[in-house]
């Protein structure tokens, strides 16, 4: 079931407060924090490069011990009761945070073949970790625990019932901690119990979803049984006729291995872009004039502002719109250009002035609301890493 953000006195009984270690591991970087567990706010904050694509990489056993030697220069590592990773992908087998062993580090690594970009990366952040902070008990928790509410209408394919019953073929839905933990801002903000709330979540990074929540419940989500499906992103094309897929497979002789390649690395804003670079890149390209800088820029706006439009659908009313992520949270003019195409489901504009921090963005009391809100992914592993411990 989907959970909303929470404070931290779920530390079950616990009369000192938990210190958690953070280890995200993306797609292109790791990022670790270090949380207490009576307030939010980090102690100690480090990004590591782990290169535009972590796969194609040296491996992450170099990054992750220098992640921790800087940590570890404000926080002694010592002092850490804990370390929680955020896993991508946990199939039908994980539904909410459990402690790390070796069966679930190879069950999460058989996973990715669902998220090939994503959960070789975090099993194998896992295994570094372990090998240094041997003390401390390791959690593990999944962006796809906060879909697990999603409605039938919502998770199957119509695809053939086989595909379904014997490969599990289903749609498993994403970012969800970004999810939960917007959700929980987004009632403080507007000061509305979660419960209440009928939003959506818009993750745009470099990797993005759309969620519609529903009673702090996950009711829809742009991705599906990959993180290849809805959006246009970095490197990914989002959702695509798969027509074309079979062309490429039958008429113009593209290998399965090839495909695979093209889709998770080479679509995309980079794809159209014609060059590997970061939305605030191509917004300086375009501000110069640059055409395909432009186009990508229009199409990432289209698809988001479709995919926030469609997953409307799942919901009674629009309580408010929330922007996270990379992008969503850094670039006021893409924010801007995505409401500027949700009139006809009831948004106004929005400023297209920069901010920092959680903030509002439309008048108090509009409906809908649009907010920025931090994506606190950290927050929500921690809190799920004490809930855990004895």
């Amino acid at each position: 079931m989907g959970r909303t953000c929470r404070t931290w006195s779920s530390g079950r009984g616990r009369r000192s407060p938990v210190r958690v270690l953070v280890l995200n591991a993306g797609s292109s970087s790791l990022k670790a924090s270090v949380l207490e567990s009576d307030g939010l706010a980090r102690l100690a904050q480090v990004d590591v490069s782990l290169g535009t694509d972590a796969t194609r990489g040296r491996g992450v056993a170099g990054p992750v011990r220098s992640a921790l030697k800087q940590i570890g220069e404000t926080v002694p590592m010592e002092s850490v009761d804990a370390v929680g990773h955020r896993v991508v992908h946990g199939g039908t087998r994980f539904r909410q945070a459990v402690r790390v062993t070796p069966a679930v580090v190879r069950l999460i690594d058989q996973l990715a073949e669902f998220a090939p970009l994503h959960n070789p990366v975090a099993a194998a952040t896992m295994r570094a970790a372990q090998a240094v902070l041997k003390r401390q008990p390791h959690v593990a928790a999944f962006d796809t625990a906060f879909h697990a509410s999603l409605p039938e209408a919502a998770y199957v394919y119509p695809v053939p019932a086989r595909w379904s019953r014997a490969w599990k073929i289903r749609r498993f839905g994403f970012h969800g901690l970004s999810a939960e933990w917007s959700t929980g801002r987004a009632a403080q903000m507007l000061q509305v119990p979660p419960e209440e709330l009928s939003l959506i979540v818009a993750h745009l990074g470099s990797g993005a979803s759309v969620t519609a929540v529903l009673d702090g419940r996950s009711v829809d989500n742009s991705m599906g049984l990959t993180p290849l499906e809805g959006l246009m992103m970095g490197t990914r094309a989002g959702s695509i006729d798969p027509g074309i897929l079979l062309y490429a497979l039958q008429r113009k002789g593209v290998s399965a291995a090839q495909l695979e390649k093209l889709l998770w690395h080479e679509s995309g804003l980079v794809a159209v872009a014609g060059r590997k670079a970061g939305m605030r890149e191509l917004e300086v390209a375009q501000g110069r004039g640059n055409k395909p800088a432009r186009l990508a820029i229009d199409i990432f706006v289209h698809r988001a502002a479709a995919g926030i439009a469609a997953v409307a659908t799942s919901l009674p009313r629009i309580d408010a719109l929330v922007f996270t992520g990379g992008i969503g949270e850094n670039s006021a003019a893409i924010r801007s250009a995505v409401v500027g195409r949700l009139a006809a489901i009831g948004f106004g504009g929005i400023a297209t002035a920069e901010g920092s921090g959680d903030v509002l963005l439309t008048e108090p009391g509009c409906r809908p609301a649009v907010l920025r809100v931090e994506a606190r992914e950290d927050a929500v592993i921690a809190g799920q890493v004490a809930t855990l411990l004895p």
